[in-house]
């Protein structure tokens, strides 16, 4: 296989490989679809509460996607939606106390998961499809600006 089609092949990969991991992702806990988690992952990582647009702009969800998502797990009782003080349209997010407990303690089944994705992969190949898919993610990025 020559360069291009090796490039092919990865660009073609990340589509199926990304519809097989939400439909594992999806099995995995059926009280969260893959989206929905990492939708909270994502809220997670804010030092302050986000915005849904913030959220929707880390994850590469489109507002409205992330919207409805939000608007779901809201219903559920995961997450509190609140108008911004200083912005009345802006809808910060906060993820309830009883949610991140339930994340806590599926934990280990998630770090069992990930150590089945990656079986087989060593040190060596796990930094080098890192670095590679760092490096995508920059190339896709700078495109869409």
């Amino acid at each position: 296989m020559n360069e291009l089609q090796k490039k092919a092949y990865i660009f073609a990969t990340i589509f199926t490989l990304s519809n097989r991991l939400q439909t594992l992702g999806d099995e995995f806990d059926k009280n969260f679809t893959t989206k929905q988690w990492l939708f909270i992952v994502a809220v997670s990582r804010f030092k302050e509460p986000p915005t849904i647009t913030e959220v929707a702009n880390f994850i590469g969800y489109s507002r409205q996607n992330a919207k409805r998502i939000a608007a779901d797990l809201e219903k559920a009782g995961h997450i509190m939606l609140q108008k911004d003080e200083n912005d009345a349209r802006a809808l910060r997010i906060t993820i309830n106390p009883q949610c991140m407990e339930y994340f806590k303690k599926r934990d280990k089944r998630e770090i069992e998961f990930l150590e089945q994705v990656f079986e087989g992969f060593d040190e060596e190949l796990t930094n080098n499809v890192y670095e590679g898919i760092v490096k995508l993610e920059q190339n896709v990025k700078a495109m869409g600006s």
